[in-house]
Order: C-alpha cells, then sequence, then structure tokens
C-alpha cells in the first residue's frame, strides 16, 4: 500500500476530478430528474421577469404634453400645462387660410350672425331674472323690465333688435353661398346644417313672438298657429303648440319652454356641428376664381380674418346699440283673449312673403296648397347641393342660380307687399 504523499491532508477527501468536455453535472440531492432532451429550439434571451411572473414587454410612451418645451410666458405655461391637448387645434388654426377675391366681403356676414346669437343668449339671460311667464304676470313683469330694472328697457331693446338683425344676417349669409356655390362637393352637410340654424332661428322668432303678451303678439299667434290645421295631422301639431284649443296661458307656457330650453339646446348641436364643418372644410371660393387668376391671396384665418371679423362685430354691436336707442319697441297693450282682434295683425317681417302667399291663395285648397309648396320648396332648398351636379364638377350651373334668383324676388317682393299694405292701414 502506498504512503499518503502529503501529510498535511490527513483523512481529508479526496478532490473531485474536473468533468470531462460534454458531461452531465450531477443532480443535486433531492432535485427532479431531468426531462427527456428535446429538440433544440433558438431562445430568444429572457427579459427581465415581472413580479407577477407575466411577462410585459417593454413599451415606448410619447410625453403627455409635447409642447412642456415652448417658449412661453409664465401664463401661457400655466394654461399650456393643463389645456394642452388644445394646442393642435390652435396650431391648425394658424394654417388655416381664407382666400381674398372681390367677393370676400360676403364671409362676414356668418360671423355676424353668430356674434348677433351670442348676443341673444347674454340678453336673454339678463331678461330671465325677471322675467315671469304666466298669463297673470308675464305682460306686468315685461313692463317691470322696461320701466323699472336698471337699463332694463336697454337689455329689452337690445335683445329684440338682435334677433332680427341675426335672422337678417343669416339671410344674406344663405344667399351669399348659395350664388357663390359654395355649398358644392364636399360641402354638402355644412349648407344643410346652415339652413336648419335657419328654421331653427325662425323658431326662435315665432316663440318669442308672444313672451310679452301683448295684444299684438297674442292675436298674431293665434293666426299664425291657425295654419297648420288645414294640412293633415296640422291639428295635432296645433294643440301641442297651444296646450289646448285655443290660445292661452297653456300656450305662453309651452311657447317659453321652447324659446329658452328645447331651440337653444338644438341651435347649439347644429351650431356646433356646422362649425366643425367650416374650420374642418374651409371656405371656398366662387367656381372659376382659382383658374382664372381672379384669387388675390389667402389671409390667416387666426389671427387675419378673425380681426377682421372682430371689426365686423363691433360695427355690428354699434348699429345695434343705435337701433336700440333711436328705434325702440313699444310695449303695446296687454293681451284680452276675450276682445277682438285689432285691424292689422300680421306676423313679423321674416314671415311676410309666406303670409302674402297664404293671402293670396284664399280659394278652396289654397292654404293646403300653399303648405304643401313651403314643405316642398324647403326640402328642395336643403337638398340642393345634391340635385346640382354641375357645381359638384366645378362647373357652372346657371339654372341653379336662375332659381335662387326666383326665390330670392318671391322673397323681396312678398315682403314689399305686405309693408305697403299695412303702412297704409297705419295711415
Amino acid at each position: 500500500m502506498a504512503e499518503n504523499q502529503n501529510p498535511a491532508a490527513g483523512n481529508a477527501p479526496a478532490k473531485p476530478k474536473p468533468a470531462a468536455p460534454g458531461a452531465a453535472k450531477p443532480a443535486a440531492p433531492g432535485a427532479a430528474k431531468p426531462a427527456a432532451p428535446a429538440a433544440a429550439k433558438p431562445q430568444a434571451p429572457k427579459a427581465a421577469a415581472a413580479p407577477s411572473g407575466v411577462y410585459k414587454p417593454p413599451v415606448d410612451r410619447t410625453d403627455a404634453n409635447p409642447y412642456k418645451n415652448n417658449r412661453v410666458g409664465a401664463l401661457g405655461a400655466w394654461f399650456q400645462e393643463r389645456f394642452y391637448v388644445i394646442m393642435p387645434i390652435l396650431d391648425y388654426l394658424k394654417k388655416k387660410e381664407v382666400p381674398k377675391h372681390r367677393l370676400s366681403f360676403w364671409y362676414y356676414f356668418g360671423g355676424l350672425g353668430l356674434f348677433f346669437f351670442m348676443i341673444q343668449i347674454v340678453t336673454g339671460l339678463l331678461l330671465l331674472q325677471y322675467y315671469k311667464p304666466t298669463e297673470a304676470s308675464a305682460f306686468s313683469s315685461f313692463v317691470f323690465i322696461q320701466k323699472e330694472v336698471p337699463f332694463g328697457w336697454l337689455i329689452r331693446q337690445i335683445h329684440a333688435w338682435s334677433a332680427n338683425l341675426m335672422i337678417m344676417m343669416l339671410f344674406i349669409h344663405m344667399f351669399s353661398t348659395f350664388f357663390m356655390k359654395s355649398y358644392r362637393k364636399p360641402r354638402e352637410l355644412m349648407w344643410v346644417s346652415g339652413f336648419l340654424l335657419l328654421v331653427l332661428s325662425l323658431g326662435f322668432g315665432f316663440t318669442g313672438y308672444l313672451l310679452p303678451w301683448n295684444e299684438l303678439a297674442f292675436f298674431a299667434t293665434q293666426v299664425g298657429t291657425e295654419v297648420p290645421k288645414v294640412a293633415p295631422g296640422g291639428a295635432f301639431l296645433v294643440e301641442i303648440l297651444r296646450g289646448g284649443p285655443e290660445v292661452s296661458g297653456e300656450t305662453l307656457t309651452r311657447m317659453f319652454s321652447l324659446h329658452v330650453v328645447l331651440l337653444p339646446g338644438l341651435v347649439l348641436l347644429v351650431l356646433t356641428a356646422h362649425l366643425t364643418l367650416v374650420q374642418i372644410l374651409g371656405t371656398s371660393a366662387p367656381i372659376g376664381y382659382k383658374e382664372a387668376g381672379l384669387i388675390k391671396g389667402y389671409d390667416k384665418f387666426f389671427p387675419t380674418f378673425l380681426a377682421k371679423d372682430g371689426i365686423g362685430w363691433m360695427l355690428g354691436f354699434a348699429l345695434l346699440v343705435y337701433l336700440a336707442a333711436v328705434f325702440p319697441w313699444e310695449i303695446g297693450v296687454k293681451a284680452d283673449p276675450l276682445a277682438s282682434a285689432p285691424v292689422g295683425i300680421k306676423p313679423e317681417w321674416y314671415f311676410w312673403a309666406q303670409f302674402q302667399l297664404l293671402k293670396d291663395f284664399k280659394f278652396e285648397g289654397g292654404e293646403l296648397l300653399a303648405i304643401v309648396l313651403f314643405t316642398i320648396g324647403g326640402g328642395f332648398w336643403m337638398l340642393v347641393p345634391f340635385f346640382d351636379r354641375q357645381a359638384s364638377k366645378e362647373q357652372r350651373s346657371p339654372i341653379f342660380t336662375i332659381i335662387g334668383l326666383l326665390v330670392l324676388a318671391f322673397l323681396l317682393v312678398n315682403t314689399y307687399r305686405v309693408y305697403a299694405e299695412y303702412s297704409a292701414l297705419a295711415h
């Protein structure tokens, strides 16, 4: 037996020899036996395991506020940090342009209509603080606003005149848009929404006419709500508007709710859609102007065009205050449902053309024929972008221009006829 070559080693166990290359390592005591070798597959490098044991790939997220490093003042930075989501909208407005040509001044009438609508909202909210929509108190509260409330007369006059000016601006805007064929592709829905805004604005005038509860408003509403009775289902509509068979205090409540709740809500919805389409689709030039070199240039919508629009608004406000102070609307006499209708009852001027046609159609079935003509004509006018195929192809459409001239002539001639007739009665 050979002696131990290292006496210092004593009885220590001998060190294991290094394993041969490729040999398997011995398993630890108690460890599970290795599974049978499977076919070798290329494996992707393992990512750090999430605490839950579920692999979640890394996500690169953009900065929540990409505008935070913009050079703005302290106040601008404060607002920008909180409202940065609207920054792309402002950037878009800065890039939007409006063409300049010899007819571009017609573009400002739409903005004036919007301005007078905002005046309507502000003055209407002020009047609501004192007005009482009941048969017993409506007229007295109306007189109280006019005579007792500080500057109440001015607020009421501005409210009345801004309603008339708003509808006038909308009519001008509608016809200027029609004759420049701005309704053509792809702006069809812009025209439809604008037409609906005009109809809703006329509804404002009709429902607000009764609110003073004076004699003229009472009998004009009675005549106006009588017209639909001749149409199929018209009696049911009249019953809803009046709240009964006759114009009464219930009618006043119905008109008030329509005027201050339903119609404003509908107008805000349609107006939002209309303005959104205007911003997305932009402002069009008349057919052939670009090809003929009649476009003189382009104004930046923000701030150049808006600044010019603002000048128009200031002029419109000056005109509004002038009319309110120099040509005030009369208070009238409190309505008496038992009294006979006074001579010269007529609706507001924007209904005169339709009113005159009803007077002309006094033959048997004439009123129904007039209502049918109004309905068909209104539907055609609203859908004219879909009928005018030539304009959609950027070609002139003289037939539709003639149709527009005939409609305009009908409105102007019949309006003048009513004015002339009732002016003679007044004298």
